[in-house]
């Protein structure tokens, strides 16, 4: 008879768990569909909202051992978090604007400081927007939690972007493992710490043939996709088989072309819409022209369409309804779908360990967020 290798009066182990997922497809276009609609209205103020529910709709749809996650953010926390963080951005972006008048000889250095200033900002809010989503991420009645200081975060981001550089991005995968090794030993599941095991030179080892195809993928685009796909794939099962918390450890087996189809649909809805948005401005301007009449039509067209407010009006419209229309197919693709493919590729191992954790840790603000919201930074 076999004999199982586990601690006398406690349960065996548990075997690996998939991690499942219920939503449905159609229900997230709906909402992404109606999000975007609400935000033309809206000029882009219901993206906080929009982006909470599409966080509730992922988590609570997503199983472990039968349970399922909660996501308790507010859109009002983001909208006030990103209120902050402008309030601190502008002035910071006037002051730059005036001393670029002042010292006009040194203009063409005079954008260095503010971009490496405006990416410490980006990695700081990259931390505590982390931070933010992982203390509204509750399973089993237990918040995980995050501590650790977002500015020695962005430090190292810095030194190890600086690196990356210098060695032509060789060194990305050690950055990408020593960011993510910080990042996870501040985070926290209860009292259940994380940790992340992930190497930078197992990272290089899957990559280091895209590394050597992306010069050739930058001038030969329908070769772009494919590496890029590949990486992102690459890069999520070696995330996602570095996590740990406690005893908990997970596995994924996700496949190098897991992600080919999505981002070529994405590109294939892309052309889709400009032609479409092409069509949509022809239009406008011919019918102005003709509103306009022969005599008026003889003038500078340029000058009389640029004073022409309602023409001005329906442009602006196509516009912002092209840019909301691409961001439903890539919430759609690179979002939902995303998610769905990566949690098919999911176990969960020793999720025992999880079993008799207390809570603890508390609530973080959303500034974290607004600052990655306003830099354009935002994860999600």
């Amino acid at each position: 008879m076999n004999q199982m290798s586990y601690v006398p009066g406690q349960p065996p182990p548990l075997p690996p768990l998939t991690a499942t997922f219920s939503g449905s497809r159609n229900d997230f276009f709906r909402l992404v569909s109606r999000g975007a609609a609400i935000e033309l209205i809206t000029l882009g103020f219901y993206r906080f909202w929009l982006a909470t529910d599409i966080r509730r709709h992922l988590w609570v749809n997503t199983a472990v051992d039968g349970d399922s996650a909660e996501y308790t953010g507010r859109g009002k926390e983001l909208l006030i978090g990103f209120l902050f963080a402008m309030a601190i951005l502008v002035p910071i972006y006037l002051a730059y604007f005036l001393v670029t008048v002042e010292a006009e000889r040194y203009e063409g250095f005079a954008s260095v400081p503010l971009v490496i200033a405006f990416y410490a900002f980006g990695q700081f809010a990259i931390y505590r927007a982390r931070r933010y989503r992982l203390t509204r991420t509750v399973w089993r009645g237990v918040r995980f939690w995050m501590d650790g200081s977002g500015w020695a975060y962005a430090g190292r981001a810095m030194l190890w972007t600086l690196l990356a550089v210098v060695t032509v991005g060789l060194a990305w995968p050690w950055r990408a493992a020593a960011l993510e090794r910080y990042k996870m030993r501040h985070s926290h599941y209860g009292n259940l710490r994380g940790d992340f095991e992930g190497r930078g030179w197992e990272f290089f080892k899957r990559a280091w043939v895209l590394w050597l195809l992306a010069p050739f993928a930058f001038v030969l685009f329908p070769l772009l996709p494919f590496v890029y796909a590949r990486f992102k794939a690459v890069e999520w099962r070696w995330w996602l088989s570095g996590i740990r918390f406690g005893g908990v450890r997970i596995e994924s087996d996700l496949p190098g072309n897991a992600f080919y189809g999505l981002y070529w649909k994405v590109i294939g809805w892309w052309f889709l819409l400009s032609i479409a948005s092409s069509i949509y401005f022809g239009g406008v301007a011919a019918l102005m022209f003709k509103l306009m009449g022969p005599v008026e039509a003889g003038q500078l067209q340029a000058q009389a369409l640029s004073n022409n407010i309602p023409m001005l009006v329906l442009m602006g419209f196509g516009y912002i309804a092209l840019i909301l229309a691409l961001n439903v197919v890539m919430r759609l693709y690179l979002v939902r779908d995303m998610w769905t493919t990566v949690l098919q590729s999911v176990q969960v191992h020793g999720i025992e360990a999880m079993a008799d954790v207390a809570a603890k840790g508390d609530l973080a603000s959303a500034l974290g967020e607004g600052f990655a919201d306003g830099l354009d930074v935002a994860g999600f």
